[in-house]
C-alpha cells in the first residue's frame, strides 16, 4: 500500500490540482479537435458524391458516398503527378539549402569571436520587423537573377527565415557548451570541421525543428510560382489547386459574358475535386510529422527557455 502510495506521488511531477489538470486537459483537447476538425470536414466533403452537395450542401453526414472526386483528381493525369513532383522537387532541395544556410549562419551568432557579429544580428532581425516589398522582389528576382520559370524562382526567395535563425541560434546556446567549442580549437579542429563534426550532431533536435518548419512553408507555397512561374510544367501541385479554383470561378461568374452559356456547370470540377486535391496535398506533410514530433517538442521547448 505505501510503495503504491509512492509509485503514485512519484507520477504525479507537478502541483497542479486535479480540478485544474482536467481543465487543462480538457482546453488543450478542445482546441486540438478545432484544429483537426476541418481537415475532417475537408476529408469527408472529398468523399461526398456531387449530387449530395448539391442537395444538402456541407454536412459531416452526407446522403451519398462516393469516390467521383479522387478519381477525377486522378484523371488529371500527367499535370497531378509532374504538379506534385515539382512540390517534392522543390521542398526537398529548398529545404536542404535552407537549412545549411540557417545552420551557417546561426552558427556564426553563436560564437563569441564573430567579426561585426552586432551588424549580422541587427541586419537579422531588421529584415523580421521591414520586408523588401513585393516589386523589389519580384524584380530582383526575375530582372537581376534572371530566375523566372525555374524552380530556383520559387526557392531563393524563401532561402533565409530569421526566425528559423533565432530559432537555432538559441538552441546551440542552449545545447552546445562552449568549452567544448574551444576545446575542439585548440586540439586544431577547424571552424568547418568543429562545426558538422561537433555541433551538428548535438543540434538534432533544433535542426528536425527548423527543417519540419522549412518543409511546411515550401510545400504549402502557391504564391511564389504565381509571381515567376508562366510555364505549366514546374507548376507545384498548390498551385495547380489555386489555378483550378480561379478558373472555375471565373467561368461561373462570366459564363454569360464570353458567349458560353451552353457550359453545363455540373460538369466543371466540383467542390469535392478541390477537396480531393487539399486532402492529397496535406497528407504528405501530415505523415511526416509524426516522425519528427519528438524532435520538435525538444527543439521549441530548449529554443524558448532563455536567449
Amino acid at each position: 500500500m505505501v510503495k503504491s502510495m509512492r509509485i503514485r506521488s512519484k507520477l504525479r511531477i507537478n502541483r497542479v490540482s486535479r480540478f485544474a489538470e482536467v481543465c487543462i486537459h480538457l482546453i488543450v483537447g478542445g482546441f486540438a479537435l478545432a484544429c483537426i476538425i476541418p481537415f475532417i470536414f475537408i476529408t469527408i466533403i472529398a468523399f461526398t458524391s456531387a449530387d449530395s452537395l448539391r442537395l444538402v450542401g456541407y454536412s459531416f453526414f452526407p446522403v451519398e458516398w462516393s469516390l467521383t472526386s479522387f478519381q477525377a483528381a486522378f484523371d488529371l493525369g500527367d499535370t497531378l503527378w509532374r504538379s506534385f513532383l515539382n512540390s517534392i522537387i522543390v521542398t526537398g532541395v529548398g529545404t536542404f539549402i535552407s537549412v545549411l544556410i540557417t545552420i551557417l549562419y546561426a552558427y556564426g551568432l553563436f560564437r563569441r569571436d564573430l567579426p561585426f557579429k552586432k551588424f549580422f544580428a541587427f541586419f537579422i532581425f531588421f529584415t523580421m520587423l521591414f520586408g523588401g516589398g513585393l516589386v523589389p522582389t519580384v524584380v530582383t528576382i526575375r530582372n537581376l537573377l534572371n530566375l523566372g520559370d525555374t524552380y530556383a524562382a520559387m526557392i531563393v526567395p524563401m532561402l533565409l527565415a530569421p526566425f528559423h535563425v533565432i530559432i537555432m541560434r538559441t538552441f546551440f546556446k542552449t545545447s552546445i557548451p562552449e568549452s567544448l567549442i574551444e576545446c575542439a580549437s585548440l586540439d586544431g579542429s577547424s571552424e568547418f570541421r568543429t562545426l558538422f563534426t561537433i555541433v551538428i550532431p548535438l543540434a538534432k533536435p533544433g535542426i528536425a525543428t527548423v527543417a519540419l518548419l522549412t518543409a511546411i512553408g515550401y510545400w504549402n507555397d502557391w504564391f511564389n510560382a504565381m509571381l515567376f512561374v508562366r510555364e505549366r510544367t514546374l507548376f507545384p501541385l498548390q498551385y495547380l489547386l489555386m489555378e483550378m479554383q480561379l478558373n472555375i470561378e471565373f467561368l461561373r461568374r462570366n459564363i454569360a459574358t464570353i458567349g458560353a452559356a451552353n457550359i453545363n456547370l455540373a460538369n466543371l470540377p466540383s467542390e469535392g475535386l478541390r477537396m480531393a486535391l487539399a486532402v492529397i496535398i496535406v497528407v504528405p506533410i501530415a505523415l511526416a510529422y509524426p516522425f519528427f514530433q519528438r524532435f520538435i517538442i525538444s527543439g521549441l521547448t530548449i529554443g524558448a527557455i532563455k536567449e
